[in-house]
């Protein structure tokens, strides 16, 4: 299964994958609004994570494949949180793409073409999305593809202790 757009490749992942995956999982940058950045090992962990998800659910989380070179640019799908909330059980939307694609629109591209797997293909009701308040260039990529938030559903996230300062979350939906 490998979702195309003008200018993106959203597909399986691959051993050659590895390498460049750990380069987006440790870079503080891309990393910002997560916990930490993960080790080489963690790193592999979460591909074979992803790739478990895919075998369960027959979706997930794609790598993010630029067609101009072929280059890793990083990930972009669809999850199952495994974590109880408010809104769960749920489809979660979200990304993760390497700095130097940022700000040239390829992560709202992306969005657009999952949105519509999701609710075209899959048959999906309703998408979530989910990050921290500051985390201002993922939330308009919410906006961008139609996600709203309703300040009533914002959470704090129960895999960070309290005090944490990334616990608190808001939320976006979408419906089909």
């Amino acid at each position: 299964m490998v979702i195309e757009t003008d200018r993106l490749l959203l597909r399986r992942w691959t051993e050659a994958d590895r390498g460049p995956f750990y380069h987006l999982n440790s870079d503080p940058r891309v990393m910002e609004f997560m916990p930490n950045r993960l080790s080489r090992g963690e790193s592999d962990f979460l591909m074979d994570r992803i790739e478990d998800h895919f075998r369960k659910y027959s979706f997930g989380l794609y790598a993010l494949e630029l067609k101009a070179d072929r280059s890793f640019a990083g990930f972009l799908g669809l999850a199952v949180p495994e974590f109880t909330a408010h809104f769960t059980p749920c489809v979660e939307i979200g990304w993760r793409l390497s700095t130097d694609c940022w700000g040239r629109g390829l992560a709202t591209e992306g969005a657009r073409a999952v949105v519509r797997h999701a609710f075209d293909v899959l048959k999906l009701e309703a998408l979530v999305s989910l990050t921290v308040p500051g985390n201002f260039r993922s939330r308009r990529v919410m906006e961008k593809v139609g996600m709203t938030r309703d300040p009533a559903e914002d959470f704090d996230h129960p895999n960070l202790p309290e005090g944490h300062a990334l616990r608190r979350h808001v939320l976006y939906r979408l419906r089909a």
